[in-house]
């Protein structure tokens, strides 16, 4: 039963604090309440804690970071805008224009001040600067 409550004290901080070792320790207090339950001794519950819950740490623990650090990123606002192709609405030059990027019109203005594209033609967005758009 003692080792139950402690699986409960254990499940607490880890709700609280998202510290997934603090989960290992409890399943290994588990563990440690089956053996009790099987009638094993006390040496052989405190054997099975430490056993589960190292074992759990060490195993576990690499592969969560593992799969963490594999995360793709996730891009968001107007830096999910850059690398998009967007239509000219108004002609496009070093000086400005506009454009349709994402359902929406944005101020526009060409990356190389001498090039210039005309309504309808099809532009990459290389950066967003404030509120305008800079394409190519």
């Amino acid at each position: 039963m003692w080792w139950l409550i402690a699986a409960v004290g254990l499940g607490i901080p880890l709700v609280l604090t998202a510290m997934p070792e603090f989960g290992m320790f409890a399943v290994g207090a588990v563990a440690a309440a089956a053996v009790a339950a099987l009638g094993g001794g006390l040496t052989a519950q405190v054997i099975v804690f430490v056993v589960v819950s190292t074992a759990l740490v060490l195993v576990v623990r690499p592969v969560a970071r593992r799969m963490q650090m594999q995360r793709p990123e996730h891009r968001s606002g107007v830096d999910a805008l850059t690398g998009r192709q967007a239509v000219v609405l108004e002609r496009v030059d070093g000086s400005g224009g506009r454009i349709k990027l994402a359902g929406e019109i944005w101020s526009a203005r060409a990356l190389d001040a001498s090039a210039s594209y005309e309504p309808g033609d099809q532009v990459d967005v290389v950066e967003i600067d404030g509120a305008t758009a800079v394409v190519m």
